[in-house]
């Protein structure tokens, strides 16, 4: 057995259909700091050309792991040999010098007398794929256990967020084991940042340059720079966005850097929740257990019937963007209002203003309470009219069509739909005209919307979306951490996030 007491905590997963694409990608990974590879020498053609290939990268990287896989198609690999075979090239690859190998437990039960010279010649990895969903995992843990070797890994597909709970559960049940595991699909995003905290012996990523090997991989850089996989412990409180969809987010980009700048043991992480997954998502959240979150669209209205505690300004706007637990229970507010407020009030008077509030979802019901309570004049505007008049009646504003709306003029129109947001920045809810004198738009990504473009060729001032971002996220944090927020840290996160979307 070669000697190596343990594996780093990120793999990079290598699938190159060339011997010297593999390579040229490898030593990109090395000199970029990563030293535990996976050759995937079943993307090759001829997966013995990667393991004669081996010995000559090991010498000129010899502080470099390399963990050989052949999988086999019938196991949504690329090898289309027998399992004696496939057997044969992961001995010569540990002759070559292959620290492990990963074998798939559907070939390992039809060799299990043809094991002994992998088990004691390298760190065998005997593993599960399943790529329908996340069955129940204790009976398959159950099932691979049956065949001794180094580490288990199990790796299933994400449908809802407690299909990642389940597989960190599992890791957690068993602290003495060594198991991989993880979920694939965005969903189960969170066990490639939260695995190695919860037991799991290393995570995968995909390589800087080229495609990840499976759904949901990210490079090795993002796991190490912004969720710090190999820096918060287990006892790390956890947070994250909720969203649908979540993928766009900067939320955290600018969290994380804050607990970062704060020397905080916390990570914070996208969540995709789809509309109907709700209850399944306070599933995951108490087992996790999550700390707290903020919540986006589509669920800012709906997520109040899972609170056990809801603050009155936000049950009267009907909508919560921030939750967190405190004494077993969860707690819900409205950080959007401030979000609000504060970016205007520098501008204008809001006693003496008249607002044009565009939408009637979470936000804009945020704004329009914020600003009636400042004292503005507030008039509501949107595609559902039934929807806007319900809204203006409870927060005593006036609804208009969008033909009246567009005749007047407001001293501001705060836009609160998604509309004009990526990947749909060229929608934008006025067709010529904008009713303002200064024009606040919800939407931060883009920075500059069509809307904003619009209105400044018009000669009216503006206000981006991510004024009022940062605002609600600096409370956010506040509310989640009871520290003053790092705003200056927290703005120059996003600004970057932002230009590199």
């Amino acid at each position: 057995m070669p000697a190596q007491p343990t594996l780093p905590k990120i793999c990079i997963a290598l699938g190159l259909n060339t011997v010297e694409k593999l390579m040229a990608h490898a030593r990109s990974e090395v000199e970029s700091g990563e030293k535990f590879l996976e050759f995937r020498l079943d993307y090759l053609p001829h997966p013995m050309d990667g393991v004669k290939a081996l010995p000559r990268f090991l010498a000129e990287n010899p502080e470099c792991t390399v963990l050989a896989t052949v999988r086999r198609h019938q196991n949504h690999g690329k090898f289309d040999g027998s399992i004696p075979e496939q057997i044969r090239i992961l001995e010569a690859a540990v002759e070559a010098g292959a620290v492990a190998v990963d074998l798939e437990i559907e070939s390992a039960e039809n060799a299990t007398d043809k094991l002994e010279t992998l088990r004691n010649g390298c760190k065998l990895v005997i593993s599960y794929h399943n790529f329908e969903g996340t069955p129940s995992i204790e009976p398959v843990f159950k099932r691979m256990a049956k065949i001794p070797a180094y580490a288990y890994k199990i790796v299933t597909t994400a449908k809802k967020p407690s299909d990642a709970q389940k597989m960190l559960a599992l890791a957690k049940a068993h602290p003495r084991e060594k198991l991989i595991v993880l979920a694939m699909g965005e969903p189960g995003f969170s066990t490639r940042v939260l695995a190695p905290a919860f037991g799991g012996l290393y995570t995968y990523a995909a390589p800087n340059a080229a495609e990840g090997t499976a759904s949901g991989q990210v490079s090795a850089r993002m796991l190490r720079h912004l969720y710090r996989v190999d820096k918060f412990t287990k006892a790390a409180k956890i947070y994250g966005v909720v969203a649908d969809p979540v993928r766009h987010s900067i939320s955290p980009n600018v969290h994380n850097r804050a607990f970062q700048s704060k020397r905080m043991d916390a990570v914070y992480l996208p969540f995709l929740v789809h509309g109907n997954q709700l209850k399944d998502f306070f599933v995951m959240a108490d087992a996790m257990p999550l700390s707290g979150a903020s919540i986006t669209i589509p669920h800012k209205q709906k997520v109040i019937r899972y609170l056990d505690t809801v603050e009155p300004l936000a049950k009267r706007i009907g909508a919560v963007n921030t939750i967190w637990k405190k004494a077993g229970k969860w707690r819900g507010t409205n950080t959007d209002a401030e979000g609000v407020t504060v970016p205007l009030a520098k501008r204008l008077k809001l006693g003496k203003s008249t607002a044009l509030i565009v939408g009637n979802g979470g936000a804009a019901r945020g704004a329009a309470f914020a600003l009636a309570d400042a004292g503005a004049k507030v008039s509501l505007v949107g595609r559902n009219l039934d929807r806007v008049r319900a809204l203006a009646r409870i927060c005593n504003g006036e609804p208009l069509s969008r033909e009246v709306a567009s005749t007047r003029m407001f001293d501001v129109v705060v836009h609160c739909t998604p509309m004009g947001m990526w990947p749909h920045a060229d929608e934008c809810f006025f067709d010529d005209r904008i009713p303002g004198k200064l024009v606040f738009d919800m939407v931060y990504n883009p920075r500059e919307t069509k809307l904003l473009k619009m209105a400044k060729d018009q000669g009216a001032e503006t206000i981006d979306g991510l004024a009022m971002f940062l605002e609600q996220a600096a409370r956010q944090f506040e509310i989640f951490t009871g520290e003053t927020a790092p705003r200056a840290v927290m703005e120059k996160a996003a600004i970057e996030s932002l230009a590199g979307h």
